[in-house]
């Protein structure tokens, strides 16, 4: 865990007063993360609607955080009692752990990112490049990538002073490390490049709502036109030799081309209403994905500004209740998941009341 590094220096074990508090609320936190990112595993595997490419990627997220429940807190737990004791390696092995979970968490939201960028700006390519199977492929990618940067500190030269025999954080993982790859390479720059990808996403669909909707308002234009010249309607519909071009001369061929479907006037009205509902359906999905990362930097965040205060500054203290607060903070982050989800998208609420129905005894909704 991340404490003061004066504790390297101590041959008595960390103790604090804090500590039973922050072990209890670790441990509130791991049954929720592991209870809530379960049920999401099990509403895909009920309901196949949700069995989408970006769903594959939200449970390798919700994997990723049952893991934090399963590994990582108990881990946390131990570094924060100071153990093992004595034992670098399985000290070293435990922190590597903590570091690979917020790699995949973190990789596999750069993966919805670049979906649903794919999905909303390259439709055609998408269809050809985004298929379940190189999902998976993206997928292992992701954590065996994820396992490499876990493994960094195994292949740490430097290991932890000698004099220091407890599993603390700060006193065997490099903060060099943890500031300069594991926060500017590894946080920092995803979590831009994943803000720079979902503001385009709503720049995108902005643009397509507004095109919709002119193409809608030209399409009542057009119908009133034909209802008040009753004559050059009928002359039209006729199909005579002026009549067959006067429709596309007057603006009725006008086409709109979006991100996820073609829409004009000439369609009617109905292909307008579907473009519209998808494209709001579109923009409710990538506000829902943003929502989830935002979410996780505000979790994390404070986590790094410590690990980049102890190494640029390392004669200021920082409290350790303010330590503790932002660990808690981080693991957290598994725990609100699953809440964010049944909040925000309305497949995943339903198929859950539809369980939590079945599971009471009351007939589940129909998928």
């Amino acid at each position: 865990m991340n404490v003061t590094p004066d504790c390297c220096s101590v041959h008595t074990p960390y103790v604090s007063r804090f500590q039973g508090l922050y072990i209890a609320i670790e441990l509130v936190v791991a049954l929720m993360a592991i209870a809530g990112n379960s049920l999401v595993c099990v509403a895909v595997v009920h309901n196949k609607r949700l069995r989408t490419v970006t769903n594959y990627f939200l449970i390798s997220l919700a994997m990723s955080d049952i893991l934090v429940g399963l590994v990582a807190v108990p881990c946390a737990v131990l570094t924060d009692l100071g153990q093992p004791r004595h034992n670098l390696p399985l000290c070293t092995v435990l922190l590597s752990i903590l570091i690979a979970l917020t790699q995949i968490s973190i990789l596999s939201m750069l993966a919805v990112a670049a979906e649903r960028y794919m999905a909303i700006l390259l439709p055609f390519q998408y269809r050809r490049v985004m298929s379940p199977r190189n999902a998976r492929l993206v997928l292992m990618l992701t954590w065996v990538t994820a396992a490499i940067f876990g493994c960094v500190p195994l292949m740490d030269a430097r290991k932890r002073p000698t004099y220091s025999s407890y599993c603390i954080f700060s006193c065997v993982v490099d903060m060099t490390y943890m500031v300069y790859f594991n926060c500017f390479c590894c946080f920092l720059l995803p979590l831009s490049a994943m803000f720079i990808i979902y503001g385009h996403i709503f720049i995108t669909i902005r643009h397509q709502l507004r095109r919709i909707a002119v193409a809608k308002g030209t399409a009542k234009a057009a119908a009133a036109g034909g209802t008040d010249d009753t004559g050059n309607s009928s002359s039209s519909s006729s199909g005579g030799t002026t009549g067959g071009g006067g429709g596309k001369a007057s603006g009725v061929g006008f086409v709109v081309e979006t991100g996820i479907t073609t829409v004009g006037p000439s369609s009617g009205s109905a292909p307008t209403t579907t473009s519209n509902v998808r494209t709001g359906r579109e923009l409710r999905k990538a506000t829902s994905l943003f929502l989830v990362l935002f979410l996780f930097m505000m979790c994390w965040m404070p986590i790094h500004l410590i690990n980049t205060v102890q190494l640029l500054c390392p004669h200021r203290h920082v409290p350790l209740p303010v330590s503790l607060a932002a660990i808690l903070l981080s693991h957290a982050n598994s725990a609100l998941n699953p809440i964010l989800y049944a909040y925000r998208m309305r497949s995943f609420r339903r198929t859950l009341i539809g369980m939590c129905r079945g599971l009471w005894g009351g007939r589940p909704k129909p998928q």
